[in-house]
């Protein structure tokens, strides 16, 4: 196999095997929670510069589910139908299939910042979103099912190529499967094949309105929660994921209270999460100031997961000998001898965030011999951004949002 080729993933055409992961961009319209003339020119600028695939930022199939990072994509109101039809026109006139990604949130929100009390497989606090979610019974659970599914035939009615459905990082689907999130003890708990019986349902639903249409899975395949996602348990989740009919497996790590185990980076960005995460972005100056100070002293002494480049390709090649669903990975892959070695490994496809916030025009640059390394410093600073304004590349040099106290 070959990166710049015609290629088939997961039944969706591609001009090449790059493909720029689901990055929350914060670019939705506040009202319609569709995308805005500004994300559709991101999107097409990465188009135009010979990415093989777009995975749209996360969406969400439930006003329950909404994401507490301001201006998250939203899939459940008919106002933003036009939009995302613009959306996969612009970028289809560029010959870039788009697919998007369905979310819930589950207990990765705040209850406060949503409105609405939050839900999960089991009713769990989370280390950094500490408002205790409330446990779902089975009418919640058929309820989000069926808001998948909606979702899933809206996304074809769009003009999307196929859909993501996000079973990573801690998200609410990622909670059902993994024994971390999942404490239930009736048919959607206990087993394995209990925990996944909602994404079975899902799957099967969704096959009954949509047919062949491409659906793509998000994978944590390992994270570093108690009793959370380990490599041969993953492996187990992938092939039933295959006897459900999925088209392609994008595989991840990590949850979000994992902390720098899905964007790893040297050091804790010290100077980003002072700046954009709250409570401290919120504490007086001088206080914030004093504190970072301290922080930045123990920074490193704080150990980071290692290594810092394609650290899910182990687990991405044990996927792709067990399954014939089509794998890509994302994670550390930032340069054309990454490439080179995951698609040597016999993964289908690499997908990454990072390179394309620093550099949108990486593929082309790949493409035409002018780049083998991406800019991107793995500094994680884009990771804290999107907490307060749209995602961008800060490239270490991070500037305070907020006006201080």
């Amino acid at each position: 196999m070959e990166i710049f080729e015609d290629c088939i993933i997961g039944k969706i055409p591609m001009k090449n095997r790059l493909i720029r992961s689901a990055t929350h961009d914060g670019l939705a319209d506040p009202v319609t929670q569709g995308p805005t003339d500004e994300l559709i020119r991101k999107y097409v600028y990465l188009a135009k510069n010979d990415v093989g695939c777009i995975i749209q930022g996360y969406a969400i199939v439930s006003p329950d589910g909404r994401s507490n990072y301001p201006r998250c994509l939203g899939f459940y109101d008919p106002r933003a139908a036009e939009g995302y039809k613009k959306l996969t026109a612009a970028v289809h006139e560029y010959g870039t299939p788009i697919v998007a990604q369905l979310a819930h949130c589950g207990r990765q929100t705040s209850s406060k910042a949503i409105g609405i009390r939050k839900i999960a497989p089991t009713a769990k606090r989370h280390l950094l979103y500490p408002d205790k979610a409330r446990e779902m019974t089975k009418d919640d659970i058929l309820r989000v099912e069926n808001d998948f599914v909606d979702a899933i035939v809206r996304a074809k009615e769009y003009g999307f190529d196929g859909v993501q459905l996000h079973l990573a990082h801690g998200y609410l689907l990622h909670d059902f499967v993994s024994e971390n999130g999942n404490k239930r003890t009736d048919e959607y708990g206990g087993s394995l094949e209990n925990r996944m019986r909602i994404v079975k349902e899902i799957l099967t639903k969704a096959r009954e309105k949509v047919g062949e249409y491409p659906i793509w899975v998000k994978l944590s395949a390992t994270d570093k929660r108690s009793k959370g996602m380990r490599t041969d348990y993953s492996l187990k989740v992938a092939k039933l994921l295959e006897t459900y009919g999925v088209d392609a497996i994008e595989v991840s790590c990590g949850s979000v209270q994992d902390g720098m185990n899905t964007m790893r980076s040297k050091r804790f960005p010290m100077d980003a999460i002072f700046a954009y995460r709250e409570p401290l972005a919120s504490m007086p100056s001088f206080l914030n100031r004093a504190v970072l100070a301290a922080a930045k002293l123990f920074n490193p002494l704080i150990p980071q997961p290692k290594p810092l480049e394609l650290y899910n390709l182990p687990a991405a090649v044990e996927l792709q000998k067990a399954v014939k669903t089509d794998i890509i990975l994302v994670g550390g892959v930032a340069s054309l001898s990454d490439m080179q070695k995951a698609i040597g490994s016999g993964i289908d496809a690499v997908s990454m965030c990072r390179p394309f916030i620093c550099e949108p025009d990486f593929a082309r640059k790949l493409k035409e011999g002018k780049s083998t390394q991406s800019k991107c410093i793995m500094c994680n600073c884009c990771g804290l951004v999107i907490e307060k304004e749209p995602v961008r590349c800060l490239m270490g040099k991070v500037k305070y949002p907020l006006k201080k106290s």
